[in-house]
């Protein structure tokens, strides 16, 4: 059975002309510096975050885990939203493998971090039982806050805010050009040109190329080139220093290039199935969903049904669907689901539900 994923937008699959470039790439070895396409996809990736220099790496928390782990050292706090990322999905690399401590702050519900909530969360760096206040990490678009995303202005605020007091900003862009795109709908001056406002006042940015960018493999981290010569290192530590691997950052390049503006389809499509599932008699749509390229619904108090039960009638008709808690779904849209695609779901839920 061909299915209509919509787990995640990580189970894109490269576009043909993806394809194409991966077996044309020329490569060389990374590990010396030697691979033109991985060094080119570098070298757009910065120029895209406004930033100095890019950093090839395997996966969003490898580069996530080598942005903290260069900017802090044993012992230092790393102030993080409850919802993020980095505190719930990345097996606890941060303290695991680089003793860095973490301060977990509620996240707001667009994803951002309230800067008097970060005030009262510095530490005196005088008293010898507090950890060093080191960094805060941000996440744009927010996955756990429904797909959300944060402005410019509270952006640069909260840059402004942790630079005065000594810390350093990282910025976890998994899905920036969602957010730019977003954005873009009401500033209307072009996703591009959204994206440096998101990412110049922060120290550091990862953005994916594997999500709704579309490539197979792999992400950048941005930074400063002093930053970017200690994550270098950081990321050989961690077992991520490629050899050819411009065959993977061909792809990338690619998705640059090709991918970026029309993730408005996805987020329009989001939207279509949002409108359709809040006709179907048992579901409830959180209020404002979607914001971006995610759906997030919940099982009405009627519905005996419980989520995984959901998941799998729904798959038996076609439908691939995550359940991230008991009676709630997360649904993303992404290059690979059309119309046609979000149709039979609002069907299949339907069926399901009735």
């Amino acid at each position: 059975m061909e299915y209509i994923d919509l787990r995640s937008d990580t189970v894109t699959l490269p576009t043909p002309s993806m394809r194409e470039a991966m077996a044309k790439a020329q490569v060389g070895d990374d590990v010396y510096g030697e691979d033109p396409t991985v060094n080119r996809l570098q070298e757009m990736a910065a120029a895209m975050m406004g930033q100095e220099a890019g950093l090839f790496v395997a996966s969003g928390t490898m580069g996530n885990l080598a942005a903290i782990l260069a900017h802090c050292g044993r012992g230092d706090e790393a102030i993080l939203g409850d919802k993020s990322h980095t505190f719930y999905f990345e097996a606890g690399g941060i303290s695991a493998l680089g003793g860095v401590h973490s301060y977990q702050l509620p996240n707001q519900p667009d994803g951002s971090l309230a800067i008097e909530d970060v005030r009262s969360a510095l530490r005196d760096s005088s008293d010898p039982h507090y950890p060093f206040s080191r960094l805060v990490a941000l996440e744009n678009t927010h996955n756990r806050c429904g797909g959300t995303f944060q402005t410019p202005e509270y952006t640069r605020q909260l840059c402004d805010f942790a630079h005065a007091h000594g810390l350093v900003v990282h910025l976890d862009g998994a899905r920036i050009f969602n957010a730019a795109v977003a954005l873009d709908e009401k500033m209307g001056v072009g996703a591009l040109h959204v994206v440096p406002l998101l990412t110049v006042p922060v120290d550091s940015v990862t953005f994916c190329l594997s999500k709704g960018l579309c490539a197979p493999v792999g992400s950048v981290l941005c930074g400063s080139k002093a930053f970017i010569a200690k994550a270098h290192r950081i990321r050989k530590m961690l077992g991520g220093g490629m050899r050819q691997a411009g065959i993977l950052a061909a792809a990338g390049i690619v998705a640059l290039e090709t991918m970026i503006e029309r993730l408005a389809e996805d987020h329009a499509r989001a939207k279509k199935m949002a409108d359709g599932l809040m006709q179907v008699a048992g579901l409830t749509v959180d209020a404002g969903s979607p914001a971006t390229n995610m759906v997030f619904l919940s099982l009405a108090d009627e519905v005996t049904l419980d989520g995984l039960q959901v998941e799998e009638k729904m798959k038996a008709k076609g439908i691939l669907i995550s359940a991230v808690s008991e009676r709630r779904f997360r649904l993303v849209t992404h290059y690979w689901i059309e119309d046609a695609g979000v149709e039979k779901t609002v069907a299949a839920f339907r069926q399901v539900l009735q």
